[in-house]
């Protein structure tokens, strides 16, 4: 074995440069991998639970990478063995197509949210690299002294372990992670200590948060300049990237969006944040697989207003019971709003939602004020008057208010009307994920008579034990709407088709796609001039 590491030794050349290319090459076949680590917030259980519904169908073409690979080289060994030892390297150029048809197979197939090549990745990419190269330096030495007759044997195991490297090296990274973290935290926090008059808001809540922020940024605006987390920028990192990025001395006002998917992180952002204001939108089963259960839901979002304390103001959905929990224990300043109760701070009447948008009146200070707005879905009203209720509060004019509520528009993705080709009408609610949410996209499609209705939906996810139950509902209600349903999912096709079967929905006009292209190209076979349809949903490849 000593004679392989002697410089003269060709054979050592030939294992150091495999080994390099080895470990390129697994950083390419694991991009999958590391997009659904990434999708699923660098957390294992995610990733796992991809591995197990989904997750086989990328393992078992690299068992055939492999399986190939070692057949292509034993044959090779035995051609070529007799004329030269060194023509057996023949069989790594095999090994090395196999793998580009893998990875060109990954790079052309349909990515709804593709990896983003972050800093945190980059050093991902680098350990899996340097593990990668070391693992098959060692094999191959293993296998060219003990397994002569397949010396390139090493080359082939390392793609058959990705599933469980690439969960390794976010686990080895960790501890740096955290502290490349807790740098941006602090320097977060130095950032807003140099902006003591800034108004800094938080908003959370199962389902509106991102919607809430961006009316309420439009409504502020008429008064102030405003600064907001981008998309739904909820944890700390992005919630650090849009302070030390984006907030400015000009900006007056702060808008954090606040997302939880477990107990603790509300407070964590709290504290970066330090908001004297808040909002709390509709609470509902949303992340119960990560929260475990509804009370520890309702305990990580009280963590606002109880953050808040006696000098804070926050603003509630009376209409949403959990939020009347919390508001009821809450110490800080109350600003309620609801849509039914006229006892309400700032409530609305008369609303008469239509497929163009919706009017109604609204109160508040004992005065009424009619409004138009392009907004769809009596939800959407919710997160309008508490943007409102915080406007009033923060020292806007009636006219100031009313002028802001004139210039809101519905949120990308979130129940936004789109006209088609064909006077075929989309509504996008694509980003929504919640069991609320999706009663109301399907209350707004049914405001479409006359026209024939399609729902495209993967499911519900995220729901832990009630997961089979919620899209088995689902289903039904989809059935009380739509006249065509398509559905994506694989792991919820049985439960949401069952739930249409047995609200007695035709059974032929539910249609099962593989994927969104398999989708796109059943609606252009099914659909005809002057249909509905509503994309419920588009979930990442994480629960794809």
């Amino acid at each position: 074995m000593f004679d392989f590491f002697e410089l003269s030794n060709y054979h050592l050349v030939f294992a150091i440069v495999m080994s390099v290319i080895n470990g390129l090459l697994l950083c390419f076949l694991g991009s999958k991998f590391f997009q659904i680590m990434q999708l699923s917030g660098y957390h294992n259980r995610g990733y796992f639970d991809w591995l197990k519904t989904s997750g086989g169908i990328y393992v078992g073409r690299l068992a055939m990478v492999s399986v190939l690979s070692t057949a292509c080289m034993i044959v090779t060994d035995v051609i070529f063995q007799p004329f030269s030892e060194y023509f057996a390297y023949i069989g790594f150029a095999f090994y090395v197509i196999f793998c580009i048809v893998f990875i060109w197979n990954v790079y052309c197939s349909h990515q709804k949210v593709p990896l983003k090549q972050t800093n945190r990745i980059n050093r991902a990419f680098i350990l899996l690299w340097l593990i990668g190269a070391i693992l098959t330096f060692g094999l191959l030495i293993v296998f060219e002294n003990y397994v002569f007759f397949f010396r390139l044997g090493g080359l082939v195991i390392p793609p058959l372990l990705l599933p469980l490297l690439v969960p390794l090296v976010f686990c080895i990274m960790r501890p740096l992670e955290n502290a490349i973290s807790r740098t941006y935290i602090r320097k977060t926090k130095r950032k807003l200590a140099k902006y003591p008059e800034l108004i800094k808001i938080g908003i959370t809540g199962s389902f509106g948060k991102t919607s809430t922020k961006n009316f309420l940024a439009t409504i502020l605006r008429e008064k102030y300049n405003v600064c907001a987390t981008p998309f739904n920028f909820n944890t700390p990192l992005g919630i650090s990237r849009t302070v030390l990025q984006n907030l400015d001395f000009g900006h007056q006002v702060l808008i954090a969006e606040m997302g939880a998917r477990q107990l603790g992180d509300i407070k964590e952002l709290c504290e970066i944040v330090q908001p004297k204001y808040g909002i709390l939108t509709a609470i509902g089963a949303q992340h119960i697989a990560t929260f475990l259960n509804q009370e520890n839901v309702k305990r990580t979002k009280a963590e606002l207003p109880n953050y808040l304390g006696k000098d804070g103001v926050c603003v509630f959905d009376m209409d949403n019971e959990i939020v009347r929990e919390i508001a009821s224990e809450a110490p800080c300043r109350k600003i309620t709003v609801s849509l039914n109760d006229s006892k309400a701070d700032i409530f609305a009447s008369g609303i008469h939602t239509s497929s163009q948008g919706t009017k109604f009146t609204l109160h508040f200070g004992g005065k009424s004020f009619e409004c138009s707005t392009k907004l769809l879905g009596l939800h959407n009203i919710s997160n309008l008057l508490l943007s409102v209720g915080l406007a009033r509060e923060l020292g806007l004019s009636e006219a100031e208010i009313l002028s802001g509520i004139s210039k809101v528009y519905p949120v990308e993705h979130r129940l936004q009307l789109i006209n088609a080709k064909g006077n075929i009408t989309i509504l996008d609610d694509t980003y929504n994920s919640s069991v609320d949410g999706s009663q109301r996209a399907l209350e707004v499609l049914s405001m479409f008579e006359g026209r024939r209705k399609v729902v495209v939906t993967p499911g519900l996810v995220e729901l832990g034990t009630m997961e089979r139950l919620e899209n088995y509902n689902f289903g039904k209600r989809i059935a009380n709407v739509a006249d065509v349903v398509i559905i994506v999912n694989r792991a919820h096709l049985a439960s949401i088709k069952q739930g249409l079967l047995d609200a007695s929905f035709d059974e032929g006009k539910i249609y099962e796609a593989i994927d969104m292209n398999a989708t796109q190209e059943t609606l252009k076979s099914i659909l005809v001039e002057g249909d509905v349809v509503l994309w419920e949903n588009d979930l990442p490849d994480n629960y794809i």
